[in-house]
Parts: C-alpha cells; sequence; structure tokens
C-alpha cells in the first residue's frame, strides 16, 4: 500500500512538473509501482495473503456462532461446564464424585 501511494505522488508531481521529482528519470518515478508488483508476488508466494484471509473468515465465524448462541440465550461456549453460579459440575459416574448428586 505505502509503494502505490509513493508511486502516485511521485506520478502526480512528475506530470505537474512540481519539485525534485520533475527533473528525475521515469524509471525512479515508476519504481514504487515495480516494487508493489513485487511485493505482492512475494507474499502469495509466501502464503501469507490466504492465511489472513482464512484467520479473518474463522475469525468471522466465531462472531456468528456466539451471536446466535446469545440470540438463543445460550451464551458463547465456556472452556467446561458450569452451573449458572459459576461452580463446575461434577460427573457422579467417576468414583470420587459420590456426593456430587444432590
Amino acid at each position: 500500500m505505502a509503494f502505490m501511494i509513493l508511486g502516485v505522488a511521485f506520478l502526480a508531481m512528475k506530470l505537474a512538473e512540481f519539485g525534485p521529482v520533475a527533473e528525475w528519470s521515469w524509471i525512479w518515478v515508476l519504481a514504487p509501482f515495480a516494487l508493489a508488483t513485487a511485493w505482492w508476488g512475494f507474499v502469495d508466494k509466501v502464503g501469507l495473503t490466504q492465511r489472513r484471509a482464512m484467520d479473518k473468515m474463522e475469525a468471522r465465524k466465531t462472531e456468528r456462532r456466539n451471536r446466535n448462541l446469545e440470540a438463543l440465550g445460550l451464551g458463547p461456549r465456556r472452556g467446561g461446564t458450569a452451573r449458572p453460579d459459576g461452580r463446575a459440575l461434577r460427573d457422579p459416574t467417576v468414583a470420587g464424585n459420590e456426593g456430587a448428586r444432590r
């Protein structure tokens, strides 16, 4: 993005014949566009663009799921099962939890 902004600024200055850019060669004026193209190619090659898109989709999916659970009155899923008062539930089938059912 920065290369594109710099390239547009250089191009506008060259066409308006403003400042020192007016005297620069066209190669230097158009170089930021070539750098932007090279950067985009590199980022696509290493998979950074796809990874960011997947992370964004995952965040949207999680947000949508939480929003739907809230609409159903269930609330977002917590790490474990818990009572409304915050105490953890015990499994009565596990040894050592004989008094778990009341």
